[in-house]
């Protein structure tokens, strides 16, 4: 599961990282996000079959498939399980067609306490940019289109667990092409050397303030640490 999750990385930072993974892309810049929440418009790399290069694409955060009759079904298309994306109607064709890669530089996620919900910031050492593996779509009605995105989940590793037992799955630089880019056999393709999770020590978490569970603040005291003990 992904709800939430933050971009305060610029988009000269962004060229750079993408550079180093034989990716020249031009990114906007934008202001640093603490708090990205579903609906919203979130930055994403696709691949233009026009110009034969990765690019950058700004699109809705909640896949709505193609064949929706409202836009509202995005809400619940913000995550789509790795295991099942072949077989489903909502994810099928964008698996073998469009996928994406969706930039972030942390996430969140909440430990139930009983009664209480308590929010954990989840990052990389030092802070560095990590990228989530993603499906996109274009939905038409009279007003226009509207493309859309959702992050592909898995099995949590054992970092994340009791947290919960799925998490986004992080894609390696060196995955990023092939990603991208369709297999020569599309019908036969593997995605199964994707979907797995990260080691634990990829990642590392600290407690943050409730302040986050509200998507309405968007400010640097959501990553705040509130316990003093990073994990």
């Amino acid at each position: 599961m992904c709800g939430r999750f933050t971009l305060r990385t610029s988009g000269e930072q962004l060229a750079s990282f993408f550079l180093a993974a034989s990716m020249d892309i031009a990114f906007p810049s934008f202001k640093a996000r603490y708090n990205i929440a579903p609906s919203q418009i979130i930055a994403t790399v696709r691949w233009s079959i026009e110009e034969k290069k990765a690019e950058f694409a700004p699109m809705r955060w909640g896949l709505i498939p193609s064949w929706a009759k409202d836009a509202k079904i995005g809400y619940k298309m913000i995550n789509a399980r790795s295991e099942t994306l072949g077989e489903k109607p909502s994810f099928r064709a964008a698996l073998k067609r469009r996928r994406c890669l969706i930039p972030v530089d942390g996430f969140y996620e909440w430990l139930t306490d009983g009664k209480l919900k308590r929010p954990f910031f989840i990052r990389r050492p030092g802070d560095r940019p990590m990228v989530f593996a993603g499906i996109w779509e274009q939905w038409n009605d009279l007003s226009g289109a509207i493309e859309s995105t959702t992050i592909i989940t898995c099995a949590a590793n054992q970092f994340m667990t009791d947290l919960h037992e799925r998490m986004p799955v992080i894609l390696e630089p060196s995955q990023f092409h092939d990603w991208l880019v369709d297999p020569k056999d599309i019908e036969k393709a593997d995605w199964s050397s994707f979907f797995k999770a990260v080691p634990d020590e990829y990642l590392e978490r600290h407690e943050v303030a409730p302040i986050v569970n509200s998507p309405k603040n968007e400010v640097p005291d959501c990553i705040v640490e509130s316990n003093g003990f990073l994990f």
